[in-house]
């Protein structure tokens, strides 16, 4: 323990910070080079740029355009390069890899097996080679004396069909790494009532599950999401905050669902980069998140998608630290509230607390 006082909160310091993450998307956080050279094995001709650090500025410019239609867009080319057991398993070790370089000692990491049957591989067989990659990760990273936990959520397109049988995939490997079920895609036009009978199918057999709530659409979309579905956490979530009244001398009255989500200690998986990039707030200052903090809702710090924000968790702490002035004892809350609402098993949940975490941010905070 340092006898000096808190260490500086710096991008270096924060990557010795111990960091879990719970929303991030595998197909949102591929190298530059690692797609370059996946589409030549493939044959996918249709990258915008052919060197990597060309590259790496396209995505992260794309993604900049505010519209969330657009920032989805970009996922074409990391989606087409996934299609192999080769491609699979490669992001998903090297996404271990990233994440433990970052001081990441627990990620949740999610995405749409109906996405990647185009060459003709099943549901089954694409989840079983992202499973393999993230062993074998882990794998390395402990061969390097470091320790890091990497699960998987299995997500459903929002827009298709296929929601109660990517259910029924989630709830077949939950044993092999799944931990839990989510669904994504654009929110307009699509409720998440829709898919009720997935949520039902789920919930009848004890899977955890988060829906992606309250980002490019409003307060309803939160309601539904728990109110009807029974949500075990809220991706993003940030138009909670249309339902809590902020008077002039900063007393707050929190509506229905508001009181409703910070009573039943539902997560808000709060992505700020993102959130900025797809118009969801103005600025980060203008992020609900100081608000919500502030009010005790049980917020996490998360990337969503590293390529396209062009971020780490460290990034994303640093932004948060920049903005609203947390320290390591804002940090560490914020660490530990990932930590407790993760859909791994409470001793595991414990194990990571009290081990990693806790000494972690012990060392900084002096």
């Amino acid at each position: 323990m340092s006898l000096t006082g808190p260490s500086p909160i710096t991008l270096a310091t924060l990557r010795q910070a111990p960091k879990a993450v719970l929303h991030d998307h595998l197909d949102g956080g591929l190298r530059p080079a690692t797609i370059l050279e996946l589409a030549a094995a493939c044959g996918y001709d249709k990258l915008p740029a052919q060197d990597p650090e060309s590259l790496r500025k396209w995505f992260s410019e794309s993604a900049n355009s505010g519209s969330l239609v657009r920032y989805l867009e970009t996922f074409d080319h990391t989606v087409a390069v996934m299609q192999t057991p080769e491609g699979l398993h490669r992001v998903a070790y090297e996404c271990v890899e990233d994440f433990a370089d970052d001081g990441v000692v627990y990620a949740e990491v999610r995405f749409a097996p109906e996405q990647h049957l185009e060459a003709g591989l099943t549901l089954d067989e694409v989840v079983q080679h992202t499973l393999d990659g993230f062993a074998a990760g882990e794998k390395a990273v402990a061969a390097t004396g470091r320790r890091i936990r990497v699960v998987c959520l299995l997500t459903a397109m929002r827009h298709a069909a296929r929601s109660r049988e990517i259910a029924e995939l989630a709830v077949r490997f939950r044993d092999a790494g799944v931990v839990g079920f989510d669904i994504a895609g654009a929110e307009a036009g699509y409720p998440p009532s829709r898919h009720l009978d997935a949520f039902e199918y789920l919930s009848a057999n004890t899977m955890r599950f988060t829906i992606h709530a309250g980002e490019a659409f409003g307060l309803p979309s939160i309601h539904e999401a728990v109110a009807f579905c029974g949500a075990d956490r809220l991706g993003h979530g940030v138009r909670i905050i249309d339902d809590i009244e902020v008077a002039d001398d900063g007393d707050a009255t929190l509506g229905r669902v508001a009181n409703y989500v910070r009573d039943q200690r539902i997560p808000l998986e709060m992505c700020p980069t993102s959130n900025l990039q797809t118009g969801a707030v103005a600025s980060l200052a203008e992020h609900p998140f100081g608000q919500l903090a502030r009010l005790r809702f049980r917020v996490t710090v998360n990337t969503d998608n590293r390529l396209m924000g062009d971020t780490t968790m460290s990034n994303e702490m640093l932004a948060l630290v920049e903005t609203f002035g947390y320290g390591w004892s804002d940090l560490e809350r914020f660490t530990i509230n990932a930590m407790k609402s993760s859909f791994i098993h409470f001793p595991e949940r414990l194990d990571l607390i009290d081990n990693l975490i806790k000494p972690g941010y012990a060392v900084l905070i002096g």
